[in-house]
């Protein structure tokens, strides 16, 4: 299977040597590479290194609560336990080590607001005191808030020092279908290893969005398919409970190939 491979991604994955994914959240790596990542596990080690592990508590803009609302959740740490806990049982099955790096998903990251009037009115009015205080204006509109700037540096750097304690050969990360914010950050971590960096499109977001086609060309990307495996694929998927009935309504996984993109075949 892994013949199907472009020629350096093959070398890597023969060689033996740890391939990373870097996962924005807990089922990303899974939704958008489950059956790739079924394949690599068999031929060396694998490590997916989720960056958006944690929430905060409330109170929570109207966005969490609708989220949590939709996972069936009555609280956000009841609810991320819950995720991590899944994230664990389905790497597992695959035999690929988990990290969880414990960042706050966005929903959850607040602004610095000093103490007196602003503090009381952001917990009066949760918007008021959120960095993303929506989900299709902010969240998804791929544009990172101030505030978030040094935590991106620690992003990076925590996903490097995984990269570097694992000697990881190739970084899988997101190539940010749907502009959502953490999905960003995350490609940003893994673009710092240059040739190593491999993008993967985000599933099942490229179903209803385009990818970027300024960063594949800026980048000199060229994207190849996953098509084995894809069909064995919904029960992993199925493995995040918490997520698969927001994620899909009726229950239905599209069965997709997946899709990557490398800077040369």
């Amino acid at each position: 299977m892994i013949a199907a491979v472009p020629g350096k991604l093959r070398d890597a994955l023969s060689s033996g040597d740890t391939i990373m994914f870097v996962s924005p959240h807990l089922d990303d790596a899974v939704l958008s590479c489950g059956a790739f990542l079924e394949a690599v596990a068999s031929a060396c080690p694998v490590v997916v290194v989720t960056v958006f592990t944690a929430a905060a508590e409330p109170p929570h803009t109207y966005a969490a609560r609708g989220f949590l609302e939709g996972c069936g959740a009555g609280d956000a740490r009841t609810l991320f336990e819950t995720r991590r806990q899944e994230d664990l049982d389905v790497l597992a099955q695959l035999r690929v080590r988990a990290v969880h790096l414990d960042f706050p998903d966005a929903l959850f990251r607040r602004r610095r607001l000093r103490g007196g009037l602003p503090a009381r009115a952001g917990r009066l009015l949760p918007e008021l005191a959120h960095r993303y205080p929506t989900y299709r204006y902010d969240i998804a509109r791929g544009r990172l808030a101030r505030g978030d700037r040094p935590m991106v540096a620690e992003v990076g750097a925590a996903v490097a020092a995984v990269a570097g304690a694992t000697g990881a050969r190739l970084v899988f990360c997101p190539v940010g279908v749907g502009r959502h914010v953490d999905h960003l950050i995350a490609r940003q971590a893994g673009a710092q290893f240059g040739e190593r960096a491999v993008y993967f499109s985000d599933f099942p977001y490229d179903q209803s969005s385009s990818v970027d086609q300024r960063f594949l060309s800026r980048n000199g990307l060229l994207p190849w398919r996953w098509e084995e495996g894809i069909g064995a694929k919904a029960r992993l998927i199925e493995g995040y409970g918490s997520q698969v009935g927001g994620l899909f309504p009726g229950g239905i996984i599209p069965r997709s190939p997946e899709t990557y993109y490398v800077a040369d075949r």
